[in-house]
């Protein structure tokens, strides 16, 4: 982005392209007299939580995480919590609110996004859902119990990367978050007993430091035995995060062919083949002015 503190009238928006993809069908045409609400959804490491970011600043808007691990108190770097330098003091909603001991549902979710969106909406602003956690989403749209879709009108952004590409800046950012304390911040919470099936130790990095760290413990290990531990601990991170971008690209591949949401797909392929300012000049061209060409049309 050519300025992170850019005025709204100071980008050249962008014409509809070709490469955007939408499915035909949705619900979101011919809706008036609703609240309009953004989601920006993706694979992890997509670059949701910058476009929503640059999305709230333009458009005035306020964030709701919808990523059901970051919901949670602590772990900021396993769980890539944004630092304050990069919320840019767009304010944020539902990050780090939850005891990380106790399970914080779908319904929990569903609850508190329509409690923020009612908030954010009165306030003038424009809600704007991100994060990854798909299922979830897609409960607070389309369970009737909710009533989304009778007060809601959404545009769904789909930031997408190829996956090799894609799969390369995940490594980077597992080594990234290694060089930031990823180790030592997970055993700030290590205990041998620990349940990996319930809270914040749910999040990727945590339980597959677990077998690290009782090696770790052991004083009869040399040292190693216990890096070759480590080493492995951390290519385990990375093959399990492969898996949940596949997870999270077949989910939204779902949600748009059975159940037919209105998807705007924008390719961030390119952006992250480059870097520096090359890769910020290719955000506003390729990712920044082209979604807000689509949303200028939906909030007209």
């Amino acid at each position: 982005m050519r300025n992170a503190n850019f005025e709204k009238n100071g980008i050249e928006k962008a014409s509809t392209s070709s490469t955007l993809s939408t499915n035909s069908v949705g619900f979101t045409q011919n809706q008036k007299n609703k609240t309009k609400v953004i989601f920006v959804m993706g694979a992890t490491a997509t670059g949701k939580s910058k476009l929503s970011i640059d999305l709230a600043t333009y458009f005035s808007g306020e964030i709701i995480n919808s990523d059901k691990i970051q919901v949670y108190e602590g772990l900021d770097i396993i769980t890539n919590k944004i630092t304050e330098a990069e919320g840019r003091g767009i304010p944020h909603h539902m990050i780090g609110f939850v005891d990380p001991n106790r399970d914080f549902t779908v319904d929990d979710f569903c609850r508190h996004a329509l409690q923020n969106i009612d908030i954010i909406s009165k306030k003038g602003k424009l809600p704007i859902i991100a994060g990854g956690s798909n299922s979830y989403v897609e409960t607070l749209v389309e369970d009737s119990k909710f009533k989304f879709q009778d007060n809601f009108e959404c545009c769904f952004i789909w930031l997408d990367v190829s996956k090799n590409v894609l799969y390369k800046r995940v490594a980077n950012r597992v080594d990234e978050m290694v060089e930031a304390g990823l180790v030592e911040e997970v055993w700030g919470m290590f205990v041998p007993e620990a349940d990996y099936t319930k809270g914040i130790r749910r999040a990727i990095g945590a339980p597959e430091m677990h077998d690290y760290f009782m090696l770790e413990k052991d004083t009869n290990i040399n040292d190693s035995t216990k890096n070759e531990k480590l080493a492995h601990a951390i290519e385990e991170i990375k093959v399990n995060t492969y898996m949940l971008v596949d997870s999270q690209f077949r989910k939204i591949q779902r949600l748009r062919e059975e159940l037919g949401w209105k998807m705007h797909r924008i390719d961030a392929t390119s952006v992250h083949e480059k870097c520096g300012k090359d890769a910020e000049d290719e955000w506003m061209k390729e990712v920044l002015e082209k979604t807000i060409t689509i949303m200028d049309e939906f909030l007209k």
